[in-house]
């Protein structure tokens, strides 16, 4: 066990650093467009403007990720007297990472689900669905709670919201000089068109790209993390194999929280696996499971 702790420790650590490195690309990416706004509409400004405005937005979204993330999912609040049991795994589980306790919010949904959300450690709130706690024993309700107590813990929301902030920006400023240079008659204006075209589809698309690799990211970290802090891997590589094969879609899921949730809440459709924000289930289970046909985490 303490050979498979400190694997699972060292995947975190690279975990991290592959993150980062994945934001610092995005960045670039920013002031990469940034530049081009600058000198062919001959107008810094705008990039400013675009970048504040994209960064208003998301920190609003962030300040209130929690209530819109409850009220969106359908998940209401409980008291320890509705489901003790569940409050003292969950109890357990933030003592083991050394947090307070999360409010606990239920989803009546049959589907088999879990995320957690909250801006900040103090503010964390875990949440699962009807369909998941009846379907799990004991050891691997506690895996799914570490995994999310593991979110709360390595601050997903902010690392979630950054990547928003650069992938909204990188699409508004891609928009802003299409239609910018579009009509602009001054030297390099058709440069400006052609590059405004050609980043106003690739941009953003490469954007989302990235977003979906960083949230990838952040489920192989969570799930180590989420090990290690149980001491017991087999627990939520057991809860994951479960949630596979039921595969029922959550009724309430939506584009914008599809990346909280501890598996794809749009169950098994083809081409939303495609873009799908979650990396294969089967992947995350054999990392979890110390087979390393997969490579590092």
């Amino acid at each position: 066990m303490k050979q498979e702790n400190k694997s699972l420790y060292s995947h975190k650590v690279s975990n991290i650093s592959k993150t980062w490195s994945l934001l610092i690309i995005m960045g670039g990416m920013i002031l990469g467009v940034g530049y081009i706004m600058s000198v062919y509409l001959e107008s810094p400004f705008i990039m400013i403007i675009a970048g504040f405005g994209s960064i208003f937005t998301s920190v609003g979204t962030y300040w209130f990720s929690d209530s819109i993330a409850l009220k969106t999912s359908g998940a209401k609040i409980i008291e320890r007297s509705n489901n003790r049991k569940l409050y003292d795994i969950v109890d357990n589980v933030a003592i083991a990472a050394g947090l307070p306790t999360p409010k606990i919010g239920i989803i009546e949904d049959s589907a088999f689900n879990a995320f957690a959300t909250g801006r900040n450690q103090s503010k964390g709130v875990v949440v699962f669905t009807t369909g998941l706690l009846k379907a799990l024993n004991k050891e691997e309700i506690i895996g799914v709670a570490a995994h999310e107590m593991s979110h709360i813990a390595n601050r997903d929301v902010l690392i979630g919201t950054i990547a928003v902030v650069f992938a909204s920006t990188i699409s508004m400023s891609a928009r802003i000089i299409h239609f910018g240079g579009s009509g602009n008659n001054r030297r390099g204006g058709v440069i400006t068109l052609i590059i405004g075209i050609v980043l106003m589809f690739v941009a953003p698309f490469v954007a989302t790209i990235l977003q979906m690799s960083i949230s990838r990211k952040r489920e192989f970290l969570a799930d180590a993390t989420g090990a290690y802090l149980t001491g017991n891997p087999e627990g939520l590589a057991s809860a994951l194999e479960k949630i596979s094969r039921s595969g029922k879609p959550l009724d309430r899921a939506t584009e914008a929280t599809a990346h909280l949730f501890i598996s794809n809440p749009f169950g098994s459709k083809k081409i939303r696996k495609m873009f799908s924000t979650h990396p294969p289930i089967e992947e995350r289970i054999a990392r979890l499971r110390g087979i390393d046909k997969y490579g590092d985490i």
